[in-house]
């Protein structure tokens, strides 16, 4: 695989059927019979006459289409390699023996295909040159009544003497012809049922595309891991390829990952396109989960469940393994001690915690109204706010309001979330007036926003964001009276000699320390050019203009004398009028007014 092929560029899509059925019904001897190929891998499959594994075989339809064929074990003992085969498949092959008739796997396989919620297919009824068919027949029809399979066209056939398999080519035929187009642009996930080296290639990896696409030189991600990979080669049906589109059986060989990192049941993905969890949401369908531990089924993978029940349909699951799943994904939920098996669907794949007593009776009323494949609205509003790549990674359409790039919010809750942030600034504001601004990282918290810059998405008139925190409207009035009458003093005093700036000890016996000083300086009451150095709102571009009129350049203490202060201020004011760009200290220390 791989080695041997010519090389060949184009794209390969084909249809994919599983076969389904009792021990001995006659599966493989069909699929041998259809294809011309031995689908039993192993020698020791060959010697008991019995499938154990998955096996792989394929052929060209009398109309030109191809076809692969995913041959599954009937013994209840490889139930799991069962569901390995038949979870990725689009379409079965319900195989009944004409002389044994329905059997317990046969219900079984039934089960689990209808749960997976496999709607396309026919009904095989096989070795008709061992019993007539009209029994097994009615018998299938009656089991196959209320499933998602109940009007599977049926066809009568012999494997071992080829009676009917003209008629079962042309019933093919029609299936391919009917079954819905796969979605070639989807993003990839493909289950692993194989892994192995070849010699001169690497690591290979085998599985059905159901959806998307895959090209040489892609890169894609492992999972649950993670790890990116980028693909060598490709080979569907014996042909080697530069792109496979679904639906397809696939050989990748990739690059950047040992034999030893890999298994069935993991996946090959489109790096972002699916979430990796192991805690989800589900919608069970008929049966409530028939106990608290079960095996989740989905694709390849078999993974162990704890079930925490809802309500009558819905449930939590605790997976033993993370997962790459979108919300709508079909699982199945098996119970290893009876057999019984369950199907169910994704809701939610980043689900709320529940900490509360009742948050499960909560939680099951909310699940309660939700559709079985819940879209980017639902979503968002259980979610409230979301990153766009964790709504595409859910496998949802982008939804709701775009709060900042990147993000998504409920319309709904972003609206609320606004008034809340306007009620928690007029709040803070009155109960604490020399420190009115509430911080950004106050605010997240108090809204429960992921990031702070949604913070400042938030920030909307007469709202303000400055130096880290959120303000209301300024209202100097809002200051307290003897914060307001001691302002008043010191801009009495400055009036007569704007530059000569208070002392800290005459600030300090006028209650202009700390909290106080900030907000008279937020209201724009005074200017603080430094600490415990106060002017006047302006004295800056006061100061500007007195000092373009002395020859330039000019020295600080030539400033200090054209402005009337002392050193303590003008050195400050200086540095302030550098930063503000209205002077320029040269490189001898003189400075120059820039304007």
């Amino acid at each position: 695989m791989l080695a041997d092929p010519p090389a060949g560029l184009g794209v390969a899509a084909v249809q994919v059927i599983a076969t389904a059925g009792h021990v001995d019904h006659g599966k493989s001897t069909l699929v041998r019979a259809l294809t011309g190929m031995e689908p039993d891998r192993w020698a020791e499959e060959r010697r008991r006459g019995m499938t154990i594994d998955l096996g792989f075989a394929w052929t060209e339809l009398p109309s030109g289409a191809r076809l692969a064929f995913v041959d599954v074990p009937g013994h209840e003992r490889f139930i799991t390699n069962m569901l390995a085969g038949v979870g990725p498949a689009p379409a079965v092959m319900m195989v009944v023996a004409a002389d044994e008739g329905w059997m317990p796997q046969s219900a079984e396989h039934l089960a689990a295909v209808d749960a997976l919620g496999v709607r396309e297919g026919l009904l095989v009824i096989t070795r008709t040159d061992l019993g007539a068919p009209g029994e097994a027949l009615r018998q299938a029809r009656r089991e196959l009544a209320g499933t998602g399979l109940a009007d599977l066209e049926a066809v009568v056939v012999s494997g071992r003497t080829g009676e009917g398999l003209g008629d079962l080519r042309a019933a093919l035929d029609r299936l391919a012809a009917r079954s819905p187009a796969p979605d070639t642009a989807a993003p990839v996930r493909m289950w692993i049922d194989r892994a192995f080296t070849v010699r001169g290639s690497g690591t290979v990896v085998t599985g059905t595309l159901p959806g998307g696409a895959i090209a040489v030189g892609d890169e894609l991600a492992l999972a649950p891991g993670g790890e990116r990979v980028r693909v060598r080669g490709l080979e569907s049906l014996k042909r080697r390829l530069d792109r496979v589109e679904a639906v397809a059986r696939v050989a990748v060989n990739l690059r950047g990952v040992d034999l030893s990192g890999l298994s069935r049941g993991m996946a090959v993905t489109t790096p972002g396109g699916w979430a990796v969890t192991d805690l989800i949401d589900v919608r069970t369908r008929g049966d409530r989960p028939p106990a608290r531990e079960l095996i989740l089924h989905i694709g390849s993978a078999a993974v162990t469940a704890r079930v925490r029940p809802f309500g009558d349909d819905t449930a939590r699951l605790r997976l033993s393994t993370p997962l790459a799943l979108h919300v709508g994904d079909r699982v199945v939920l098996r119970d290893p001690g009876t057999r019984r098996v369950v199907g169910a669907r994704v809701l939610d794949v980043v689900p709320p915690p529940l900490r509360r007593r009742g948050d499960g009776g909560r939680r099951a009323r909310e699940l309660a109204e939700w559709p079985d494949r819940p879209g980017g609205e639902v979503l968002l509003r259980r979610h409230r706010v979301m990153r766009e790549a964790e709504l595409t990674a859910m496998g949802c359409e982008l939804a709701g309001l775009e709060v900042a790039p990147g993000w998504r919010a409920d319309p709904a809750h972003w609206a609320l979330a606004g008034r809340r942030l306007q009620e928690e600034v007029g709040r803070h504001a009155a109960e604490h007036p020399l420190d009115p601004g509430v911080p950004v990282e106050t605010v997240r918290q108090l809204l429960e926003l992921p990031e702070r810059r949604l913070v400042a998405a938030l920030v909307r008139e007469p709202l303000s964001l400055r130096d880290g925190r959120v303000y209301g409207t300024s209202d100097r009035a809002a200051l307290p009276a003897p914060v307001m009458a001691a302002v008043r003093q010191v801009r009495g005093e400055l009036a007569s000699t704007p530059f000569l700036a208070p002392e800290a000890d005459r600030l300090a016996a006028l209650g202009l320390t700390g909290k106080s000083l900030a907000a008279a300086e937020r209201a724009g009451l005074l200017l603080r050019i430094a600490p415990g150095v106060v002017l006047a709102p302006g004295a800056d571009a006061h100061a500007a203009r007195v000092l373009a009129a002395l020859p330039q350049p000019f020295t600080a203490s030539e400033a200090r004398a054209a402005l009337g202060t002392t050193r303590r201020v003008v050195i400050p004011l200086l540095e302030h009028l550098d930063r503000r760009g209205r002077t320029e200290r040269l490189a001898d220390d003189r400075r120059r007014c820039r304007e």
